[in-house]
């Protein structure tokens, strides 16, 4: 059985907003911290049946930036979805809101 480990370091400033954001994985392709701008951890807690969740963003994140990070993490959100249960009707509805999201917010995106 091979375990590994994802670290992630966040740096504060005094009012305890992060300024960095750091990666790194013991199975990754490298063993260097990768630097980061914003996170989402979501974690399943199977004994109270709810989702924990960990968004962190540094205070220089540009505002474009987030509002791509969202279209994809919504897209590949949709992916593990289908891939995890096979739903692909309600998959191709959540395309399509992507679709919205990303005329709405004028983004850029292939497809």
């Amino acid at each position: 059985m091979k375990t590994a480990e994802i670290n992630i370091k966040v740096t504060l400033d005094e009012n305890k907003l992060p300024e960095t954001i750091t990666w790194k994985s013991t199975d990754g392709e490298t063993n260097e911290e990768v630097n980061c701008k914003s996170m989402m951890l979501a974690l399943w807690d199977q004994q109270y049946q709810n989702t924990l969740r960990l968004d962190l963003w540094t205070k220089d994140m540009p505002v474009d930036e987030m509002k791509r990070f969202f279209y994809e993490t919504l897209m590949t959100m949709g992916d593990s979805f289908l891939k995890a249960t096979n739903e692909t009707n309600i998959v191709e509805d959540l395309r399509d809101y992507c679709a919205h999201f990303a005329e709405k917010m004028e983004l850029k995106v292939q497809g």
